[in-house]
């Protein structure tokens, strides 16, 4: 999942995606009706991949719980965001077993549950936007056959030929001298 583009702007409902950055501003499309907007660089902006839920061990990046909730749902929608309190923190516990109730808040759990909604009509959440590109590393048996190459020795350096010696004239001994007087 793409979510480095994807931002949430204050006082607007839902989710948007960064399409291209303005002199004074930003290009944004909203990620359901894909409807292109220009906004002001005052407008406050949420990058997704910037926002970690609380747990009471360390901080999780939005992501992995998006990834949670997506695999207990089976990749389909959640609860509305409408929901009651207590099934809102029934699904927070299923999403993130060891999230901080006292840090985390309903109206955090809601924004929660809305985003991810929407994420998954737009077609964010699939089990394919979740596989994580491996960095390339060699296999044991290659890295232990595998010598470092002798380090190479520098070519010696060409010398230059030396630049022919030109005796220097005087151009201003030479110039002859202007006989146009100024009248006037």
């Amino acid at each position: 999942m793409l979510l480095e583009k994807i931002i949430s702007i204050s006082g607007k409902p839902g989710l948007y995606k960064l399409v291209s950055q303005l002199r004074n501003g930003f290009i944004i499309e909203d990620v359901t009706t894909k409807k292109k907007v220009s906004i002001g660089n005052s407008s406050q902006v949420s990058l997704l991949d910037n926002i970690a839920m609380f747990t009471f061990d360390k901080e999780v990046p939005l992501f992995e719980v998006f990834e949670n909730i997506a695999k207990t749902h089976d990749y389909k929608e959640t609860i509305s965001h409408k929901s009651a309190d207590a099934e809102l923190k029934d699904f927070m516990a299923k999403a993130l077993p060891n999230y901080d109730t006292e840090r985390v808040y309903t109206s955090d759990i809601k924004k929660l549950a809305q985003w991810y909604n929407i994420l998954h009509k737009a077609g964010y959440i699939t089990p394919e936007s979740f596989v994580k590109a491996e960095p390339e590393t060699l296999d044991p048996v290659q890295e232990e056959t595998t010598e470092a190459p002798a380090p190479k020795k520098a070519a010696p350096k060409a010398e230059k030929p030396a630049a022919p010696k030109v005796k220097a004239t005087s151009a201003a001994k030479s110039a002859p001298k202007s006989t146009h007087t100024k009248k006037g």
